[in-house]
Formats: structure tokens, sequence, C-alpha cells
């Protein structure tokens, strides 16, 4: 670790906290080849797009999360450059990938010095989100296929369990720092949040992500959008000086801190509230998805931006916490299989192809929404039909560009490249991989939405932009 970089790293964070920069070079991993930052009084931090806090207790290291596959390497090399002290714990903000796969350098490590590996620690409910993935695993290959573009990924069905867990809070004393682990259910069931008092820092994991709370995902499992809220006022009054989040970069200053947790709390907060109110009131969840809006200004906010996911997502997932899956309109209790309504109102407006014209010429007008309705129906009529292909394959690419979050630019990208496909005979992979961006993000260079400030609508429509990028 060099003290240039940690200087340079934190001058930046100060100027993305300013909006004078965007998140671009943190999440590229600009950063992350310096060594490990320093943020404080023995704490190090390895700035990636999956970030991971490293203290010195005195007597060995705990890690706070371990990144993704890709940087393992990167991260074990930055931790032995920083101290040869061995890692005594790793702690698990919660189990997605790209959190949990950095330990094995370590035991490998351990193993050859014949030493006791680190002790990995989590919430209880971590081990059984990994037996789901093991489960799933051709699901969320799909999804995540979908999601960021990236054909050719595999889900992986190998993860390392944790050695010890706990169901409400654990205090853990290692040298001269204690660690307070508390759960709190937000963007997982399993999450993990932690407080080291000594030093006044605070590890959000993903309950602070210098975006949009992911509180919606469409394509994942139920997200808890009232008790983050919670979790976020209850971090909010600690005091905190220095909080490293599990995505993004640092933020130093308790008024600093406590502004971001607030305006967060606040937009998770609104959304629960008018959605609650709406649905007490009988609205069908048309009705509440376009009746909530967010208060002015939170979306402006730099560590506010949909650029991952967004708030009409949240409306949708406190629905189905709240109100199960049925949206109250009595046709889609029973429905008839969406190709027969597809073909009947195909028929009924004089064919495939007149809905597709139609669609394309609302396009035409801007009118992007009512376009994918129509696109979509006559593609389902006639999936074999070219002209069909190629008008959806051009509105789900218009709706793509048009989009801040990740969620929404992946599903529109990958229905634009599959009608691209029938079009021109060929596959998804083909038309995915056409452009430089679309080759980056099958590479692995997953483009997670727009963060640049000057092309981010933070809520409207815009154009795209500069993009962050993960591994999966």
């Amino acid at each position: 670790m060099t003290e240039h970089n940690s200087s340079g790293y934190m001058a930046y964070a100060d100027r993305v906290w300013s909006g004078e920069a965007s998140l671009l070079a943190h999440f590229t991993g600009e950063f992350a080849g310096g060594g490990l930052v320093q943020v404080g009084e023995r704490t190090g931090f390895f700035p990636a797009f999956a970030n991971v806090a490293v203290f010195d207790t005195g007597n060995g290291l705990v890690l706070i999360d371990s990144g993704d596959f890709r940087t393992a390497a990167q991260l074990h090399e930055s931790v032995r450059g920083h101290s040869s002290a061995p890692v005594s714990a790793v702690v698990y903000t919660h189990g997605h990938v790209d959190h949990v796969f950095g330990v094995g350098p370590f035991d490998r490590e351990a193993a050859e010095a014949g030493t006791a590996r680190p002790e990995v620690v989590a919430h209880e409910a971590v081990a059984a989100r990994f037996d789901r993935y093991r489960e799933t695993a051709g699901y969320n290959t799909w999804v995540n296929r979908r999601q960021f573009g990236v054909p050719s990924l595999q889900w992986p069905t190998e993860y390392r369990y944790p050695d010890t867990t706990y169901r409400d809070r654990l205090s853990l004393r290692r040298g001269e720092l204690t660690f307070e682990l508390v759960h709190a259910r937000g963007e997982t069931d399993d999450h993990t949040y932690v407080w080291i008092p000594e030093l006044k820092t605070l590890c959000t994991g993903d309950l602070f992500i210098w975006n949009s709370p992911n509180a919606g995902n469409p394509q994942k499992v139920q997200r808890y959008p009232v008790e983050w809220a919670r979790a976020l006022r209850d971090m909010q009054d600690l005091g905190a000086e220095v909080l490293l989040p599990g995505h993004g970069v640092p933020i130093l200053g308790s008024d600093r801190i406590r502004q971001a947790l607030g305006d967060t709390a606040e937009l998770l907060e609104s959304l629960c509230t008018q959605t609650r109110d709406l649905m007490n009131a009988g609205a069908r969840l048309d009705e509440v998805l376009h009746g909530v809006k967010v208060p002015p200004g939170l979306l402006e906010k730099p560590y506010l931006h949909p650029a991952y996911d967004e708030p009409e997502f949240v409306v949708r997932n406190l629905w189905r916490l709240w109100g199960g899956w049925y949206d109250q309109n009595p046709a889609n209790l029973k429905p008839a299989p969406e190709a027969v309504l597809a073909a009947e109102l195909a028929d009924a407006a004089g064919g495939a192809r007149v809905l597709a014209d139609r669609a394309e010429r609302l396009l035409g007008r801007g009118e992007l929404r009512l376009a994918t309705h129509l696109a979509e129906t006559a593609a389902l009529a006639a999936p074999d039909d070219r002209d069909v292909a190629r008008i959806r394959a051009e509105v789900f690419a218009r709706r793509a560009v048009g989009e801040t979050s990740t969620m929404a630019r992946g599903v529109f990208n990958w229905a634009a490249a599959e009608s691209a496909a029938v079009a021109a005979g060929t596959d998804v992979a083909t038309e995915l991989t056409r452009s430089d961006e679309g080759r980056r993000r099958a590479a692995g260079a997953i483009s997670v939405g727009v963060v640049d400030d000057d092309s981010c609508g933070c809520g409207a429509p815009a154009d795209a932009g500069a993009e962050q990028e993960v591994r999966p």
C-alpha cells in the first residue's frame, strides 16, 4: 500500500460525494491495483466492484467480505502487501456471489503453512442461500445471463460455507478491536452490518451501495424495504465517522454519513408508505405502480441514482411482499396462454403485422411503453415472422437505450437480441456481441447502469452514458 494511492483515492472519493466525479473509475477497478487504501486507523480498503475492508487487530487481520472470484488473487496480493499477519476471520455481510469468493487464497495459504484457516462468520441464513443457489443454478444462470448480457455465464455451485453463524447479534473480539455484527433484512434475508466502535467505523455491506437501493430486482427473490429502512435509521444513530460500503466509495465524516443513510431511508420509507396507502385504498397493482412518486430531489443525490435497481421495481416488490402475486385484475387470475391471447388479439386487429406496424409508429412518437406491449403481442402471435421480429428488436433496443437501471436494460437488450436473431437467422449470443459494448459485457465486463452524472436522468429516460462494470 502506498500513501500516494491512498491520498489519491480518498481525494477521488471526496469528488464523487460532491458530484464532481462519477463512480466509473471505482467500479472499473482503476484503484484496485495499487494495494489497500488506508482509510483510517488500522483500516485498509480494497476498492473494487465489490469492496473488501481489512482491519489490523494487533493480533491478526479481519476481513469484512471477500469480493468475487475474479478479484480473489488480487485481494490476496493486496492484503499481503499490507501485512503478513494471519487472517483470523472473514465476515460475510451476505451471501451474494460478488462478496464471498475471495477466501480461497487465504485458505490455501493456511493449508500450506499448516495453520488454521480463517474463520468465516455470517448470518445463519447464508448457508441456506448457498443451498438454494446450488439447487437453482440453472435458473440463476439464465436470469443473470439476461440481466448482465453475458450469454456464456455459468452460475457457481461450490461455496465456502460459514464456520460460525449467528441469528440476531454477535460480538467478535479480535485483538484490540470489537466487531459488532447485526442482522438486518434488506437486499437479502441474510444481511449483516458491522460496527467497530473503537474506530467509529461502519461496514454496511449492501445496505448502502451508492445506488438507489436494490430492493426490487424483478428476477430475484424477495427484498425487505421496511426492515431495510429501519436498519438505515439504526446505523444512522451509531455516530459513525467512517462508512465503508459494499459497493462504491467510502464516506468520511459523521454529518455526511448521517445524510447518506438518512436520505436512503427516506426514499424507502416514502415508497413503502405510498404503496401501503394505495393498497389499503383498494387500488390495483397497475394503479399503485403509476401512482407512487419519489420525493423530489432524492434520485439526484450522487449516492441514490437508479443505476442498478429503480423505485418502480421496489413498488412491485412491496406488492409481492404484502399482497402476493395477484394484481387485482381478474383477467390475470387464471389467464389464457400468452400466445393464444396474442393470436386472438392479432386476428381481431387484422394480423400480427398490423400490430407490429402500429408498435413501430408508437415507437416513432416516443410512446415506448405502449410500443412494447404491441410488439410483444405481435411476436407471440407470429414468432417466426422475420418482419415482426425486426420491429420487436427495434422496439426493445430503443427501450434499453432509454433506461438507467441494469435490471431494465438487461431484460430489454436480451429481448432485442432474441428477435434480432429470428430476423437474421442467427442466435442470441451472436446478436448480443455485435457491438463493442456487447462484446465487453459478454466477456465479463458487465454493464450495471448509467453512472455518469451528465447522462443520468435519475428517474427520467436518459441516453446511454458511462457505465459501471461488474463481475458475476
